[in-house]
C-alpha cells in the first residue's frame, strides 16, 4: 500500500495512513478520463436552445394575396418561413446532450483522477477539520496552514459549518464521497482528503 502522511488543521504531520494500491496507484490514461469527463460535461448542457417553427408563430393563416395575376411568387400565410417574422426552418429545438458510457469505466476512471493525485505530490490527508461556526476567515487560514489555495476537499458526511465556510472563497470546492467525479477532481490543483473519508472512497469503489 502507498503510505502518506496526514496532517492536522496547523499544517503538522500527527500520523501515516495507508492508501490502497488499487485505488490510488494504478496507471494513469488520459483517454479514459478524457472520455469520462466529456460524458460529464455533456450531461450538464441545459439544451435549452429553442426557435419557434412555423407552426409556433402567432399570425392568420389567410393566403396573403391570390395565387394568379398579380405578377408576384406563390405565397402563403405569413407564417412563411421565407416571410420575414415567419418561422424558423430548421433551428435547433430542446434537447438532452445526456449519454452514458459503462460503469465500470467510470469506476476506472475514478481511480485513474485519484492515483494521478498521488502521483503529482497533490494529494493531503488531513485527520480532521474542526470549525466551532461557520467562519471563511478562520477556514482561510487552515487552507494557507497547508498551503493550498486551489482545492477539492473531500469528507465523509454532512459538515455544515465546513461546507458553508467555503462556499465563497474561489477555487475551493468541498464534496462528500458520494459525490466525488473525475471532473471535479482533475478540476481543482489539490485534492485534500479528510481521512476518514478514505473508507467511503474505498467502499464506494471495490463494491
Amino acid at each position: 500500500m502507498a503510505v502518506i502522511d496526514v496532517i492536522d488543521s496547523a499544517g503538522k504531520k500527527v500520523s501515516q495512513v495507508d492508501l490502497p494500491e488499487n485505488i490510488f496507484n494504478i496507471p494513469v490514461k488520459s483517454s479514459v478520463l478524457h472520455e469520462v469527463v466529456v460524458m460529464q460535461l455533456a450531461k450538464r448542457r441545459k439544451g435549452s436552445a429553442s426557435v419557434k417553427h412555423r407552426a409556433d408563430v402567432k399570425g392568420s393563416t389567410r393566403k396573403l394575396f391570390r395565387q394568379k395575376g398579380t405578377g408576384r411568387a406563390r405565397r402563403g400565410d405569413i407564417k412563411s418561413p421565407l416571410l420575414r417574422g415567419g418561422g424558423s426552418v430548421f433551428g435547433p429545438d430542446p434537447r438532452s446532450y445526456e449519454y452514458k458510457i459503462p460503469k465500470r469505466v467510470r469506476r476506472l476512471a475514478l481511480k485513474m483522477a485519484l492515483s494521478s493525485k498521488l502521483q503529482e505530490n497533490d494529494l493531503i490527508v488531513m485527520n480532521k477539520v474542526d470549525l466551532a461556526e461557520i467562519k471563511t476567515k478562520k477556514f482561510v487560514e487552515i487552507l494557507n496552514l497547508a498551503n493550498v489555495n486551489n482545492a477539492l476537499i473531500v469528507i465523509d458526511q454532512k459538515d455544515q459549518n465546513l461546507e458553508m465556510s467555503s462556499r465563497n472563497i474561489p477555487n475551493v470546492k468541498v464534496l462528500r464521497t458520494e459525490g466525488l467525479n473525475v471532473y471535479d477532481i482533475l478540476k481543482h490543483k489539490s485534492l485534500i482528503l479528510i481521512e476518514q473519508a478514505i473508507n467511503g472512497i474505498e467502499g464506494r469503489l471495490s463494491a
